[in-house]
């Protein structure tokens, strides 16, 4: 378990006992990126032993493909499907990945 990891975990325990009365009901929100981003491995795309994210990060694509996607479901947001809360979902998710490349590189760099 890495530094960051044991970090999180430390936290969400703290959390607990002095939950912050969220102005705008993120708990809910969060909750629903968990289930949404949890849906994402049980589909058709991710059913083989890699998704398809997995290859385009090792190959090194890792920044320009999160931060492509969250420009083009920012630009369709409101414009395919109307105001498509999923499109909204799916920033988040690719900004958890990039969160997650921004780290890893941050580790890999000590």
């Amino acid at each position: 378990m890495s530094d960051r990891d044991t970090e999180i975990i430390n936290y969400i325990r703290e959390q607990k006992d002095t939950e912050p009365k969220y102005r705008f009901k993120e708990h809910g929100y969060l909750y629903e990126i968990r289930e949404y981003v949890d849906k994402t491995y049980t589909q058709h795309y991710a059913q083989g032993k890699y998704q398809a994210t997995d290859t385009i990060l090792d190959a090194g694509y890792g920044e320009g493909f999160c931060m492509g996607n969250i420009l083009k479901y920012w630009k369709r947001y409101g414009k395919k499907d109307g105001k498509n809360r999923n499109d909204l979902l799916k920033i988040v998710h690719y900004a958890i990945i990039q969160l997650y490349l921004h780290d890893h590189e941050r580790d890999m760099s000590k």
